[in-house]
């Protein structure tokens, strides 16, 4: 009869109780290294207009999700493709 190693077992189960959700939330720093911008000003900017990724605060703090960024990014990306 084969043991399991249990570290590879608690994994799984974290990975099943996390559901999807990310190790780590997106700051508004990190948007300014991935995208390349003047500021965090821009990244602040773009959520009073409505026009930069979904974000969500947690007490005073900024978070994004990366998966909604990355959706964002592609959404565009394409845009811009097709214009």
């Amino acid at each position: 009869m084969a043991t399991e190693d249990p570290t590879d077992l608690l994994d799984a189960l974290l990975a099943l109780l996390r559901g999807g959700v990310p190790d780590r939330y997106l700051t508004p720093e990190d948007l300014v290294t991935m995208f390349s911008l003047p500021s965090v000003e821009t990244v602040y900017q773009w959520r009073r207009k409505r026009i930069g990724p979904p974000g969500f605060r947690v007490g005073r703090y900024l978070r994004f999700n990366p998966a909604a960024v990355r959706a964002w990014e592609a959404e565009r990306t394409a845009l811009e493709d097709a214009a």
